[in-house]
């Protein structure tokens, strides 16, 4: 522990060095090898912040159920970490890749969100790199202004360079319940019943997510922890987990390791992979292991973007280019049916990813603000459509609908808000005042600059 301490501290004295460094007039940025944001950017060929050192676990109190984590980890090393100690963070979003800081600055969710809320609700407290080049701990009761406007900040009032968060015991299997719906009305009834309950036919119920295939075929994922042994299904190899949860009526049950429970979806990115043939059998049979998880693919679409070859293949084929629709949003669960059945008909994208969620607690977080004891669900949808009559058409008639459903949306990928729709939407005067405070030279970029501005 003392190692992995004195390693961090060592860290966290490079990237203040570097933060130092860069020129006052050059945009800051991480170092990193993997990004999990979809939107376009402009380039920047500015040396990156230095995070070496700040990319493992730094010290586990199993007792307290805490972590001491380093900003720059991802979960893929953080869940080894703690799931060889029984324990496991409150949410683990769905890619291997997502850093903790990450999933914090920006948001994460999970199928433990229906219970657990959003990770930045299990930080206990988090020590930051702020704009005015300070490191400072924040937490509920110190430097609180920033400690709340941090979840959805993106990084434009600084960074986190440790996190304490808050662990929860697991079970080593997951028991998973899949069932079939033939409407969307009912299936988001039956979602909204779970979260009322917490349970599915009288049994507690630990995850929660459902995915809808089209108008009459959707499905409510439920999984339970269990201790007892028997058989489990792997969907690392040839087979593919969104397939297996398809079937004709009724309900049918599956085994995971909790490991591979909480990975289900890394493996084919949801069902992206697709778009890269990995899932034409033969094609998968030779693709090797260690190149079916998100990361890869994400490195196989920014190639693509990078030289626009869907498009032209696209023009080949006589058809218009495309554009990416790429997004997550929050939607109160009474209005979830009619956006899904809206959705349906106006943006041909299936399959759909639902995610119940209600924030873990009363606190309110300025920058997302949805309320608090309300359910929502979370509507993930990754694909293309052929371009419309202006730029991002398509993105913005979501973003209205979303609007008119007293909704949200992530901003990790594109988005197209006007400057007064997205102060209204994302705290603006909240984050400018915090801004002021713990950024007073403009050093990292604004959030709409960033978001919207795609700097």
């Amino acid at each position: 522990m003392v190692d992995a301490q004195s390693a961090h501290a060592a860290g966290v004295q490079r990237l203040v060095q570097s933060y130092q460094a860069a020129p006052a007039t050059t945009p800051i940025r991480l170092a990193k090898a993997t990004s999990n944001l979809f939107r376009t950017r402009a380039a920047n060929n500015g040396r990156g912040l230095d995070t070496s050192g700040l990319t493992g676990v730094i010290a586990i109190d199993a007792e307290a159920r805490t972590a001491d984590v380093a900003g720059m980890c991802t979960y893929d090393d953080l869940v080894a970490a703690t799931l060889c100690r029984g324990l496991a963070p409150l949410v683990v979003p769905q890619l291997k890749t997502i850093t903790l800081g990450g999933a914090v600055t920006g948001l994460g969710i999970e199928s433990t969100s229906f219970r657990n809320g959003l990770p930045h609700e299990s930080v206990l407290e988090m020590d930051i790199l702020t704009g005015a080049g300070e490191i400072l701990t924040a937490s509920p009761g110190q430097n609180a202004d920033v400690y709340r406007a941090f979840p959805n900040s993106y990084g434009t009032l600084g960074y986190a360079v440790r996190l304490r968060i808050e662990l929860e015991a697991v079970k080593p299997f997951v028991a998973l319940t899949q069932v079939r719906f033939h409407s969307v009305i009912d299936l988001v009834a039956a979602m909204d019943g779970i979260m009322a309950t917490g349970s599915l036919d009288g049994v507690l119920v630990d995850y929660l997510d459902g995915v809808v295939f089209s108008a009459d075929e959707g499905y409510v994922c439920v999984g339970r922890q269990t201790s007892a042994p028997g058989p489990v299904s792997d969907y690392t190899g040839q087979q593919i987990y969104y397939r297996s949860i398809q079937h004709d009526r009724g309900v049918t049950d599956d085994r995971l390791t909790i490991h591979d429970d909480l990975w289900r979806w890394d493996t084919d990115w949801f069902w992206c992979s697709e778009a890269f043939g990995a899932q034409h059998p033969l094609i998968r049979r030779v693709w090797p292991g260690r190149y079916r998880r998100s990361s890869f693919y994400g490195k196989l679409m920014r190639i693509e973007q990078r030289f626009q070859i869907g498009d032209r293949i696209e023009k080949l084929n006589g058809r218009p280019p495309c554009e990416r629709i790429v997004q997550d949003v929050e939607v109160p669960i009474a209005r979830c049916a009619e956006f899904l059945d809206w959705f349906l008909r106006a943006v041909p994208i299936t399959p759909i990813w639902l995610c119940p969620l209600r924030l873990k607690g009363d606190d309110r977080w300025p920058l997302y603000p949805i309320r608090p004891g309300q359910n929502y669900v979370n509507v993930g949808f990754w694909s293309t459509v052929p371009v419309g009559s202006s730029d991002g058409a398509t993105n913005r008639l979501i973003e209205r609908k979303v609007g008119e459903l007293d909704g949200h949306k992530s901003l990790y990928s594109d988005s197209y808000y006007s400057r007064p729709e997205f102060d209204e939407l994302y705290g603006g005067d909240s984050y400018r005042t915090t801004k002021k405070r713990y950024d007073p030279d403009s050093r990292l970029l604004d959030l709409y600059s960033k978001a919207v501005q795609r700097r």
